[in-house]
């Protein structure tokens, strides 16, 4: 469930600021948001695995307040960032 290090490269590849950014907040609410799509998926087959569902939970938490963060420090980052993740309709 965990996502692979090639996914997680791909993921900071596409999302960096600059050439040695791996922990800026856009990277790590991206990395989030993608496991949270996986463990959602592993969420449908697998209703009765509360285990997961609490650190699917807290991934969720994580996010929120990296978003907070990224709202409050700077707004045009925020919005590209949600428009390229696809979070808000």
């Amino acid at each position: 469930m965990a996502l692979t290090k090639d996914e997680k490269t791909k993921i900071i590849e596409k999302f960096r600021i600059n050439d040695t950014d791996t922990g800026s907040a856009e990277v790590q609410i991206a990395i989030l948001t993608e496991e949270i799509k996986q463990l959602t998926e592993h969420l449908k087959t697998h209703i009765h695995d509360y285990h997961s569902r609490r650190g699917l939970l807290k991934k969720v938490g994580q996010r929120r307040n990296m978003l907070g963060y990224l709202a409050r420090t700077d707004v045009t980052r925020y919005r590209k960032l949600i428009k390229e993740l696809g979070l808000r309709k």
